[in-house]
């Protein structure tokens, strides 16, 4: 299934403030929310908004590693779910799809540093049925979150 990167918002929990990637589908209503870490939330905000801050953050340190060497992102695949214990939560898993000059290869990676891969790149994001089914929520759950950049200063 089609997806983009709809906000990067924070979403207060027991635990404190969490921030929250909010991923839209093609044709429905439901969104998929990945909680992630805050420096992950940053870069994928800054990704986004093609914001230049000077000097290269980890993710685009690796961009341009990966051009250097001849790669390129092809496409992001957030593919599974793995139960949490207890079955809570849940870790999400992303494939990030390559085009090197080897070849096509599939490498195993966070899904916050996938998606702050794609918000650089405009690589196409998928997210696959089965994830959509266990990991979809309400938008509007989500739309009233502050965004990231509004409480980045805060932490």
């Amino acid at each position: 299934m089609n997806a983009a990167i709809d906000a990067v918002r924070v979403a207060g929990t027991p635990q404190g403030p969490v921030p929250v990637v909010v991923l839209e589908l093609e044709s429905e209503d439901d969104v998929v929310p990945i909680f992630i870490g805050f420096n992950e939330a940053v870069s994928i905000d800054r990704g986004l908004e093609a914001e230049d801050i000077g000097r290269p953050l980890t993710h685009d340190l690796l961009l341009d590693v990966m051009e250097e060497l001849g790669s390129r992102i092809e496409r992001v695949v957030v593919s599974a779910i793995e139960s949490g214990a207890n079955d809570r939560g849940g870790t999400y898993i992303a494939d990030l799809h390559l085009q090197t000059a080897r070849g096509e290869t599939v490498i195993d990676a966070r899904p916050s540093d996938s998606l702050a891969l794609a918000a650089r790149t405009n690589a196409p994001i998928e997210v696959t049925e089965d994830v959509f089914e266990d990991g979809r929520d309400d938008r509007e759950k989500f739309e009233h979150l502050e965004s990231i950049r509004d409480v980045s200063g805060e932490f």
